[in-house]
């Protein structure tokens, strides 16, 4: 578990270097979470002791939400004055995300039934 944690942390730690070096507009954890996940690609998957402790993790996820929520008390007053951006970027995002996962869903069906006709 200790490898694991390690592992999943040094890949945030580069992606953190590569955001504050390049001056890069995306934060650090997610840039290394991407690093981690094209890691993973080219390896097949991750080990059974990554695997393992990404579902313990997993099951703490709320925990990882309470720095988020403090800084979003911290940093009220700017939510107060650019709430109409938030929301039209939050409802935006949400409108896209479906449209594009209903998308995939059309495609996908159709290539099913097609290969059900085929078989």
């Amino acid at each position: 578990m200790i490898a694991a944690l390690t592992q999943i942390l040094v890949f945030q730690l580069v992606g953190e270097i590569i955001a504050h070096h390049f001056n890069l507009p995306v934060p650090g954890p997610v840039l290394g979470m991407l690093l981690l996940f094209a890691f993973l690609v080219l390896n097949q998957g991750p080990s059974h002791q990554l695997h393992d402790t990404g579902q313990q993790l997993l099951k703490h996820l709320s925990l990882l939400f309470v720095p988020a929520g403090t800084g979003i008390m911290v940093h009220l007053h700017r939510l107060q004055s650019e709430w109409f951006p938030l929301v039209m970027s939050l409802v935006l995002s949400t409108a896209l995300a479906l449209a594009a996962t209903a998308g995939v869903m059309l495609l996908l069906g159709k290539r099913q039934a097609r290969a059900k006709e085929e078989a």
